[in-house]
């Protein structure tokens, strides 16, 4: 048995996508991270299966490379409006995701804003361990390779972001430093880590470590937490151009509080996968 998939990709943030609206295909923790392997797999950041919904024009179910669900997936939700826009006409839907739902359109240059909803700052939301004022977060790590990172901004926005800000987001080592952060005790449903470079009150540079997935060209939830870090921080006034290693966002916390988010899409193929026992 074969299972259709499109491989999508924003910014280099790359997605297999599955539609099980008609059958409500699901896979399991460890065919999701079957299909991301690069080497043995179709390779992507995230597998998407798309479901039905009964609050918004479809479900979005989003799978890790280790199978591991996350909450919300900004680049993902971008090309997933894309690609229902193409199939079926119109410029506006809802997708709802673990995270919330999430109103789409798409712009006259082609581009897909996602509102990606309003970020949540109380300490329980992100969730961290302990209380403690996410504005300053009372963490600090010493890396392998001797850098030391310190009092990031945490931000939920659909899933958790601990967004610390450097002098120099190229020096970063972030394979060395991410997982220890991910997986710190003070993030107790793990945390993706992003280190920011604030190059003009419009213009950050991103480099961004994924729970679940490693470092990634691009990550949307990411481009939210750090626009939403830095306006907190009095770094930005609310708006940027978020550049991360595939690309841009043009990135905006809005006056109702909403964070918006938009930048292109790219369908990179369509394929098959071969089942052997692991949907379900």
């Amino acid at each position: 048995m074969t299972r259709d998939f499109v491989k999508m990709h924003g910014l280099g943030n790359d997605f297999v996508i599955f539609d099980g609206r008609r059958d409500g295909f699901a896979l399991d923790p460890a065919a999701a991270a079957a299909v991301a392997d690069r080497h043995f797999g179709v390779g992507c950041d995230q597998v998407i299966t798309l479901l039905p919904s009964t609050r918004a024009d479809l479900y979005m179910r989003i799978q890790n490379p280790d199978g591991s669900e996350s909450g919300a997936c900004g680049n993902a939700t971008r090309c997933v409006a894309d690609l229902m826009f193409g199939a079926n006409g119109g410029h506006r839907m809802t997708i709802e995701t673990k995270g919330g739902v999430l109103p789409c359109r798409r712009e006259a240059d082609g581009r897909i804003t996602v509102d990606m909803g309003a970020p949540k700052l109380d300490w329980r939301e992100i969730p961290l361990s302990r209380a403690m004022d996410t504005l300053d977060v009372e963490f600090t790590i010493q890396s392998p390779a001797g850098f030391t990172l310190a009092a990031p901004v945490a931000v939920n926005m659909g899933n958790p972001h601990a967004v610390f800000f450097v002098a120099d987001a190229e020096a970063i080592d972030l394979t060395a430093v991410g997982p220890l952060i991910e997986h710190d005790p003070l993030f107790p449903e793990r945390v993706n880590v992003s280190v920011a470079e604030v190059k003009g009150r419009e213009l950050i540079r991103l480099r961004v470590w994924e729970r679940g997935a490693g470092v990634t060209l691009a990550c949307g939830s990411a481009a939210c937490a750090v626009t939403v870090a830095a306006t907190r921080r009095g770094l930005i006034d609310g708006h940027a151009t978020v550049l991360m290693d595939g690309g841009a966002l043009d990135m905006r916390w809005a006056e109702d509080g909403h964070v918006l988010m938009t930048g292109p899409t790219a369908l990179s193929f369509r394929g098959a996968w071969a089942l052997n026992g692991s949907g379900r």
